[in-house]
């Protein structure tokens, strides 16, 4: 019997991931639970970071009804769906060029709009107004409301996430290859449509750079004005710096929107709950741990510290800038630096000089050197402010892996030959 189109664009996923179902279930029920503890485990309302509570305290807690209904709030899941809303029309309303991504198994390539930056700019501009003209205590209700925004935007995870699913099912559908293994469970975690999309509204791209990327620069300013409000006025250095280093990283992301075309999230990975937790709830409200962590622990570093930390994160942004923009350089046809890359069998071309030639990936390396900055202003009291960098080198050489395992199997010996020139993945000499 003759293979359908459909069953070659779209063969069945004959290997798992993250140990299969069960891993996908794990995950699933772990990362809501985590963004919720991380909360409760490291806030004022807890009463500390980490809160001095007893283990029958907790289970007298997680008992009472009246706590899992504190987790709800109406008006916030309401300004969620308002801000959500906004970031579409944003999208829609504003002008911007279209691009085209990476070629897609059935030799199309799918057009996205690039306005992610101006978007940020006019969030910005109205926000700064709205502080100027109400004052900073009307912007606190990020803070206030915090867990209430941690809910809503879960809702918002999965609804998108099962939207996706059974949507995927339509006739024509182009799946992920990791995605279409069959298993409810699994498939709806890790995503099994490769570009879900709405006429030319491109849903996984969309989720990745905007509502929840802008939500985290807007919920470290609530931060900043909720310390502002305490001190009359005034935030300390302290603040000033991790809202200043994870704002230019956002602003980086965004004006450098086309890289991310060529990442695994867009090319590789379909849109699941994976991605759509992470994108509408990890990133904004656990990234903002330092910020809101500030918020009730005051500290002033000095100039010293302070240009230690600016050092440390300038340090970072450099190898991380330095390093995509050789690649995107590269894969663009471009190579100013004249860097040396050997040719595959296949006829790809993969670079081993210059950032690229020091590490497999120097990109991760810069990542990790930015996080590490962004929680060294909270001080050195409790490590749960330092869960960012921790859970950010797991994710980082997770993602090494899986693209290690890619490469194996798409370059053969011509990726031995590689490994073996550039051995070094993430960082130098150790890893």
């Amino acid at each position: 019997m003759a293979l359908t189109s459909t069953t070659v664009l779209n063969p069945r996923t004959t290997h798992y991931e993250f140990l299969g179902p069960p891993g996908a279930l794990l995950v699933t029920v772990f990362v809501p639970i985590t963004a919720y503890a991380l909360y409760f485990g490291c806030s004022e309302t807890s009463g500390g970071c980490p809160p001095r509570i007893s283990y029958p305290a907790v289970i007298d807690t997680l008992s009472d009804p009246s706590f899992w209904k504190s987790l709800w709030d109406t008006q916030a899941a309401l300004i969620y769906l308002g801000w959500y809303a906004f970031c579409v029309l944003a999208w829609a309303i504003l002008p911007g060029d279209w691009v085209e991504g990476s070629q897609l198994r059935d030799g199309g390539k799918k057009l996205y709009k690039i306005n992610a930056f101006s978007t940020f700019l006019l969030t910005l501009g109205l926000t700064s107004g709205y502080i100027w003209r109400f004052g900073p205590e009307s912007f606190t209700f990020l803070y206030d409301k915090f867990i209430g925004f941690v809910t809503a935007s879960l809702l918002m995870s999965v609804v998108q996430a099962a939207g996706c699913y059974a949507a995927s099912f339509r006739q024509g559908a182009l799946l992920a290859l990791g995605g279409n293994s069959g298993n409810v469970i699994y498939d709806f975690f890790i995503g099994r449509e490769l570009n879900p999309s709405i006429g030319s509204f491109d849903i996984k791209s969309f989720n990745e750079l905007r509502p929840g990327l802008i939500l985290w620069v807007l919920i470290d300013i609530s931060m900043a004005c909720e310390q502002a409000v305490r001190r009359g006025g005034s935030i300390t250095d302290s603040m000033g710096l991790a809202c200043l280093f994870q704002f230019w990283y956002v602003a980086d992301s965004l004006y450098n929107e086309p890289a991310i075309f060529t990442t695994m999230d867009i090319t590789t990975d379909g849109f699941g709950f994976m991605l759509s937790v992470g994108d509408l709830t990890w990133v904004p409200f656990v990234y903002s741990l330092q910020a809101r962590y500030l918020v009730f622990k005051q500290l002033e570093l000095g100039p010293i510290w302070t240009g230690a930390v600016v050092s440390v994160n300038l340090l970072g942004y450099w190898i991380f800038r330095g390093a995509n923009g050789e690649k995107n350089d590269f894969r663009n046809g471009y190579n100013p630096k004249n860097l040396k890359y050997m040719t595959t069998e296949r006829g790809s071309k993969l670079l081993i000089s210059g950032w690229w030639g020091w590490l497999q990936h120097p990109n991760y390396l810069g990542d990790l050197v930015m996080a590490l900055a962004w929680s060294l202003p909270t001080g050195f009291e409790t490590p749960i402010t330092y869960f960012y960098v921790m859970y950010f080198f797991v994710l980082l050489v997770h993602r090494q892996m899986r693209d290690d395992e890619n490469c194996k199997k798409k370059y053969g010996k011509d990726w031995e030959k590689y490994t073996t020139l550039v051995p070094y993945r993430i960082i130098p000499y150790i890893y």
